[in-house]
């Protein structure tokens, strides 16, 4: 089975763009598309990053889609490994392990298209300083901890308020919680991949 072409044309909806060339963003989409069908097909390859910018550490979230529907979508904010390694494992994860989801398929996989978010390391920000469609938030209590990607309140018309509540959701807690004392972080994300 041969692997799917990236297309051309990327989808980039938020936070900066140009760090990644289109070149990396090939790159990175195929490596994604690799390490799903390598696991379906019960083979390895290599995770060593090929550049030095592919080597540095990102938090990075894969999202799946299958004829315009969410098929699996995991990720970490946090920067513990490569750009390139966080792609292969967040791909695989959420082809296999993204449990609102049956496992992707090796007759879905060619059909498969992906987005991919390379973040910037999280930052504690004020309520009012958040940007929506340019801020990522991770809003965490000592025991929970909720995250949302920044195409999130864009695709649904939230503002910044419905975002906050929204993450406080994603964690488990009260909607009012970033008001009373959560920790409320911000990153940035470089977002491209296939069109969907």
């Amino acid at each position: 089975m041969s692997l799917p072409q990236p297309s051309p044309i990327d989808v980039e909806r938020s936070g900066p763009s140009g760090e990644f060339s289109q070149e990396e963003r090939t790159s990175l989409l195929q490596l994604a598309h690799e390490s799903i069908l390598s696991a379906l097909q019960g083979r390895e390859f290599s995770l060593d990053p090929p550049t030095p910018h592919f080597a540095e550490l990102r938090g990075a979230f894969t999202s799946l889609y299958l004829d315009g529907q969410l098929r699996g979508c995991v990720g970490y904010v946090l920067p513990t490994n490569s750009v390139y390694r966080a792609v292969a494992e967040t791909a695989r994860a959420a082809a296999f392990e993204d449990t609102r989801f049956r496992p992707v398929t090796i007759e879905e996989a060619p059909h498969l298209q992906v987005e991919l978010s390379i973040l910037s390391p999280p930052q504690p920000i004020t309520a009012e300083a958040i940007e929506v469609g340019r801020h990522g938030l991770l809003i965490s209590t000592s025991f929970r901890r909720g995250l949302l990607l920044p195409q999130v309140p864009i695709e649904h018309g939230w503002d910044r308020i419905t975002f906050l509540e929204h993450t406080c959701r994603k964690a488990g807690l009260p909607p009012d919680t970033w008001q009373k004392g959560a920790t409320i972080e911000a990153f940035t994300a470089e977002i491209f991949g296939q069109k969907h």
